[in-house]
């Protein structure tokens, strides 16, 4: 009898593609902070009524002409496709720097304007602010696709985690304004001109030198994962800061020292991830060596028992090993569901011309119309509004607080996430729709508005422009992952431009309410009216009292077009959780 022997299996050494691999991955960590900071920096329409006032005052302006210099910040939102194809004939630094280039003169004119050294018509300041909102959408544009491309499997927790860097940029130029002249408003603007045109700059070269996409493992996504804990826990803390310290006053000095610390915390997030991964590779290279000079001296690693206990495994943990026929299969249920009325499959591709022969698409834009929108209306009139109830000095402070509860806003969208993949884990039948978080989010916004026209007191203003900040802030961040879930992750680009479309329509519109409603009341009795130059400024509750209970009444129609979306979409969540268990960050 022949006896065959067996040749000793070697363990694998980890291949040299694979360790540089690994080696880069600290590269897509470092796009991610391009990308917190840029968009950290260039939310330059959040403080809009910082100076509002004296751009009102320097033209001569009614109110409704004020409006629409802030509709015109929010049309330039209406043509975010050029950016997607802009990106498309040019690398993404040549748009980046398109982007600075437009901010650059949008608001550089206005600050030449506001100083008196140039002076330009009205229609030429509308064009200049259309300008400096088209630029804003482009900055984000380059962000979103640049996550969606170094992080697909934790696609919406990259996307909700640069988002609420959003939120911040009115606090951050707040600080800004107070550590060089507090007692100049024009001073955003030349920071608005000069910050992102800087930041762009600096963020040229980890743009420029992203390394190429990699597949990531199942433990890769899972340590991607702990590593966005950390970073959001530095986000939340960067939060706190700010909304704490923005909110005392302080000396010139001072400010410059809060300034420093913001600054910092900003950096903080840069050393994580790298850390982080560092500490993996090493663990990993020496784990390797530890277990091939093992298995060199005692011979006992058997390929095929290797092979067996992973097949054991993997029945245990109830894997399942998708083929082309499960994906054929998959793709035809799809496209019969498809023709139903009802969306029933998540991430399904929808061409334009599908996505707005949807009702569940026109649910979610009359939504996002009458919820995220109408607090961006509200931030924008917020100049206005303290004006109105006698409380001016507290205007920079109002935007400070409304931007960093936007900011917290955002980061909790990413809730579901965090929830889905612990809570999952556990309990395979616990299943969580982002639609129905978000419909939870618009609550605050009617009760925020009924409170703004119950009581004019500065402790209702603060709480009521909290909660709005609280739930924009959401709407804003879930939205662009709401939509890949619902309409297709690959169409996300073009089908989340058109949904915001709503945002200029609805600024116009709102805008043009609460307008109207302002001059009319400061026309109607000299009592509720005092004279700033050439300008009417209305004083009392009744400026804007008929608006809020108009904005209130349509949060609560926001309100009920989300619950029924959410009603609509939740069987489609269901039946892509319990199709995929463990599939814990599918989007």
């Amino acid at each position: 009898m022949k006896i065959k022997h067996r040749k000793p299996q070697n363990f694998p050494h980890l291949p040299v593609t694979k360790q540089r691999r690994m080696m880069n991955q600290p590269g897509k960590w470092v796009a991610l902070m391009a990308a917190i900071w840029i968009q950290a920096f260039t939310g330059t329409n959040f403080d809009f009524p910082s100076y509002s006032s004296n751009l009102k005052a320097a033209l001569g302006m009614s109110q409704v002409e004020l409006n629409y210099l802030a509709v015109a910040s929010d049309v330039g939102k209406a043509f975010g496709w050029c950016s997607g194809i802009a990106l498309l004939y040019f690398p993404s630094w040549v748009v980046m720097l398109m982007a600075a280039s437009m901010g650059f003169l949008g608001y550089g004119l206005q600050w030449l304007l506001l100083q008196g050294i140039v002076s330009l018509p009205y229609s030429m300041v509308y064009l200049l602010c259309l300008l400096a909102g088209c630029s804003i959408c482009w900055f984000n544009t380059i962000c979103y696709v640049s996550c969606i491309q170094k992080f697909p499997a934790n696609r919406a927790l990259a996307l909700s985690l640069i988002v609420s860097f959003n939120g911040v940029s009115a606090a951050l130029y707040t600080l800004m304004t107070n550590a060089v002249d507090p007692n100049d408003a024009s001073l955003y603007l030349l920071l608005n001109a000069l910050v992102p045109l800087i930041i762009s700059v600096v963020a040229f070269f980890p743009i420029l030198h992203q390394p190429p996409a990699q597949p990531s493992s199942a433990d890769a996504t899972r340590n991607d994962s702990l590593t966005f804990i950390c970073l959001y826990i530095t986000a939340v803390i960067t939060g706190l800061y700010l909304i704490t310290f923005n909110s005392t006053p302080s000396s010139k000095y001072g400010a410059q020292i809060l300034l420093a610390g913001a600054f910092a915390l900003l950096l903080v997030p840069l050393c994580l991830p790298g850390i982080w991964s560092t500490h993996k590779w090493l663990f990993r290279i020496a784990s390797t060596g530890l277990s091939s000079v093992l298995h060199f001296r005692f011979n006992l690693v058997n390929h095929e028992l290797q092979q067996e206990l992973i097949n054991v495994e993997s029945e245990r943990s109830g894997t399942k090993v998708i083929t082309p026929c499960d994906y054929k299969e998959k793709e035809s249920i799809s496209r019969k569901m498809m023709g139903k009325e009802n969306l029933t499959v998540l991430e399904e591709e929808h061409s334009a011309k599908m996505l707005v022969r949807r009702l569940d698409f026109w649910l979610y834009f009359v939504a996002y119309f009458c919820g995220g929108t109408i607090g961006l209306v509200y931030s924008n009139n917020l100049g206005q509004i303290s004006q109105s109830l006698g409380y001016s000095s507290l205007t920079s402070s109002l935007v400070t607080l409304y931007s960093s509860c936007s900011f917290f806003g955002r980061l909790i969208s990413a809730g579901p996430d965090f929830m889905r993949e612990y809570v999952v884990a556990a309990n395979g039948k616990v299943h969580f729709a982002r639609t129905g978080w978000l419909a939870l989010a618009l609550v605050p916004n009617p009760i925020a508005f009924i409170l703004l026209a119950a009581s004019g007191s500065e402790i209702a203003l603060q709480i009521g422009t909290g909660l709005i900040g609280l739930s924009s802030g959401f709407m804003f961040s879930a939205s662009v992952s709401i939509t890949s879930e619902l309409f297709g992750p690959n169409s996300s680009g073009v089908n989340h431009n058109i949904l915001i479309t709503n945002i200029p329509l609805g600024s116009f519109l709102y805008g043009v309410l609460a307008a109207v409603s302002y001059d009319s009341t400061a026309g109607s009795s000299n009592q509720t009216a005092a004279t700033l130059g050439d300008v009417v400024v209305c004083i009392g509750r009744k400026c804007y009292l008929q608006t809020f209970i108009w904005w209130a009444c349509i949060s609560i129609v926001g309100l009920a077009s989300c619950f029924l979306l959410f009603r609509r979409t939740k069987p489609a969540y269901d039946r892509h959780y319990e199709s995929n268990p463990s599939k814990t960050q599918p989007f």
